[in-house]
């Protein structure tokens, strides 16, 4: 396995691989977010193609109850592996890259939201060694197939890591 930073090319293949939901596609805005130099997102590679990805979020969680309790933090975000391959090591790979690119600005501390309603994606963060922090909504939209907006939001629990 490869980790490496997304490229124009790679969100065609993201978008056909690790689909977004609806129309809107979350690689591009991602991949928009990384030009723009707000993160740095991560794609994972096996055998050619992407089988999870993450964004380190320099400018943080968009939440403002967080960003008042982590006073900028940056935040991994958009954590996903190809279910047929989780419990692997992809997703461990994926963060434990993005605190390498932490470190490399100098940063001591990173963030990670988990849903309430997934307790294994939270079982492998506390693993990691991060602890919670503070509870809030996520809350995000994209435009769905039939051309509406779905508005999403979920109880999330924000957790930090001190990096070592």
């Amino acid at each position: 396995m490869e980790i490496t930073l997304c490229t124009a090319t790679d969100v065609a293949l993201l978008d056909t691989c690790l689909a977004s939901p609806g129309r809107t596609s979350f690689h591009a805005r991602r991949f928009a977010r990384q030009e723009a130099g707000d993160c740095a997102y991560l794609v994972a590679w096996l055998d050619g193609r992407p089988v999870g990805h993450a964004e380190m979020r320099w400018t943080g969680c968009a939440d403002p109850q967080v960003r008042d309790a982590t006073k900028g933090c940056p935040e991994v975000g958009g954590l996903e592996v190809a279910a047929e391959l989780r419990s692997r090591g992809i997703g461990t790979a994926l963060v434990r890259a993005a605190e390498k690119l932490a470190r490399e600005r100098q940063l001591t501390v990173v963030g990670i939201g988990v849903g309430k309603d997934n307790p294994r994606a939270a079982a492998l963060y506390e693993r990691l060694g991060y602890r919670p922090l503070t509870d809030y909504l996520d809350r995000y939209a994209y435009e769905d197939h039939d051309g509406s907006l779905r508005e999403c939001v979920d109880p999330c629990t924000f957790l930090v890591r001190e990096l070592d």
